[in-house]
């Protein structure tokens, strides 16, 4: 009687053990779906440091992330930044581009080991359309940029920065981005995308409804034109330092999406 306890003590423990083990394995499954690389990409007059946040939350929840650091000299020298860090990537890559650099991913994303792309807050132009372009046709110009006689457009005046790029960030905060903001050369707004990736590849959009350096509507029109499943946040420009968490969880919720 004794022997017969034993054993159904220990039958009892290896199905416990096995149901543990089951479910273990059913989380490293669920972990596994979807794209483990992410690539982040800077927009004008910021640089690689603004993803900070968003870095952080990312790698502790698993992922393989790298911020492409833009020359803004042109289109086609933010595509070739981009298309080395992509080259780095083992496995497939979800490519994200924040304002400018929704231009940037939508050539670099033709890379084939990018599976997909999310746009924050970002201009995207179609086939053989530049930025200029793509704003002119929807009637929404750029306002005062005007490059200097280095041909570059500068936006390091703190009050004017805070207010466009910042308006939902404290006046500390947009000082110090005002200060290491980064100018883009003029001719970047005119380089032509070859072909755009968002026409073979699914890709998501954040629109950012309090933004005063691209208007939600006109985000929105690139949204739906892109066939980018749509959120929105209230947030301004630089939404991935005013909301990481949000931003960190709609780049998640894409990565997971994709195999």
């Amino acid at each position: 009687m004794r022997m017969k306890n034993v054993l159904l003590s220990a039958l009892r423990k290896s199905a416990f053990i096995a149901c543990l083990l089951l479910s273990h394995s059913s989380l490293l499954m669920a972990q596994d779906k979807g794209v483990k690389n992410i690539v982040l990409v800077h927009g004008a007059f910021t640089d690689g440091a603004v993803w900070s946040a968003v870095v952080a939350q990312l790698q502790a929840k698993g992922y393989h992330v790298a911020v492409v650091q833009n020359p803004l000299t042109s289109l086609n020298d933010d595509v070739v930044a981009t298309a080395r860090v992509l080259e780095r990537q083992k496995g497939s890559v979800l490519l994200v581009g924040h304002s400018w650099a929704g231009a940037v991913i939508t050539e670099a994303g033709n890379a084939p080991n990018v599976k997909g792309l999310v746009y924050l807050s970002a201009l995207i132009p179609d086939s053989k359309e530049s930025v200029s372009d793509a704003l002119a046709r929807l009637k929404a110009p750029m306002d005062a940029m005007q490059a200097d006689k280095n041909g570059l457009i500068w936006l390091d005046d703190p009050t004017a920065f805070h207010k466009k790029m910042a308006n939902d960030l404290t006046r500390v905060q947009a000082n110090l981005l005002a200060a290491v903001q980064q100018p883009i050369a003029g001719v970047a707004f005119s380089g032509k995308v070859n072909t755009a990736a968002w026409r073979s590849k699914p890709s998501w959009y954040l629109v950012t409804e309090n933004d005063n350096a691209l208007k939600p509507s006109v985000q929105a029109v690139f949204a739906r034109e892109a066939g980018a499943h749509i959120s929105r946040i209230d947030s301004g420009h630089l939404s991935m330092i005013s909301h990481p968490t949000d931003v960190a969880a709609l780049i998640e919720k894409a990565a997971r999406s994709l195999n």
